[in-house]
């Protein structure tokens, strides 16, 4: 069994059972809102490993929810489900914090093999570990609650964003190559390339830096990789 925590947000009552009922199977704690406030609500007062999001909710659509979860600087991982397909949603979603999205119908195995990436490097219980706070210039982190903040002023992370921010920070002062971070922190083998690394180094350099084509922070090692200075 898992300790992982899921919040499921989806209005379709079939498909609320259908996932509920898996993925408990499968040993996920699992919570469940009919609709966006409703969603939003629980995504801000509980601790949640992997939150999966329908994008079309009553009362506040996923896209609205996810951008205000980012903004509050949580960032869990969000798996955003839609029945449109179009692309323009798929690509807003990923701009605002999305993690992964699936276009329904969808098979019930893909969507645990993209849950099970998701959790793979998300935060410990929520009885885990005494928190780990780092602090550098006026960037306080603490790993536990996955809470960034900038000028005492949360920062909105998507959960890959804090994940690489992270593994920096775990590594602090250490060159860490584009290949480890690819498979430290995606973990998706050759499903991804190199370029990813570096625009979400520079996502990160937006928010964290005073002065994101000058970083004093994260530090680009030419022809080696990256590091956070220490």
């Amino acid at each position: 069994m898992t300790d992982r925590h899921i919040l499921l947000v989806e209005d379709e009552p079939g498909l609320v059972m259908t996932l509920c009922d898996r993925l408990r199977s499968e040993g996920y704690h699992v919570e469940s809102a009919s609709d966006g406030q409703s969603g939003l609500d629980l995504a801000t007062t509980a601790r949640f490993h992997l939150i999966i999001l329908d994008i079309m909710l009553p009362r506040k659509n996923g896209l609205d929810v996810c951008r205000d979860l980012r903004q509050h600087g949580i960032a869990t991982p969000i798996l955003m489900l839609t029945a449109r397909g179009q692309t323009v949603d798929k690509v807003v979603g990923l701009k605002i914090g999305a993690d992964d999205y699936l276009t329904k119908p969808f098979e019930m195995m893909e969507l645990l093999a993209r849950v099970e990436v998701l959790l793979r490097r998300a935060p410990v219980s929520p009885s885990g570990a005494a928190a780990e706070i780092y602090q550098f210039g006026s960037i306080r982190v603490d790993l536990r609650r996955t809470e960034v903040l900038r000028h005492g002023k949360p920062v909105a992370l998507s959960a890959k964003e804090f994940q690489l921010l992270r593994y920096l920070l775990e590594h602090r002062g250490a060159t860490v190559s584009r290949e480890t971070l690819l498979s430290e922190v995606w973990g998706y083998g050759g499903v991804t390339s190199s370029r990813t690394v570096d625009v979400h180094v520079a996502w990160l350099r937006q928010k964290l830096e005073e002065d994101s084509h000058q970083p004093q922070w994260i530090l680009t090692v030419h022809g080696l990789g990256y590091k956070l200075s220490g």
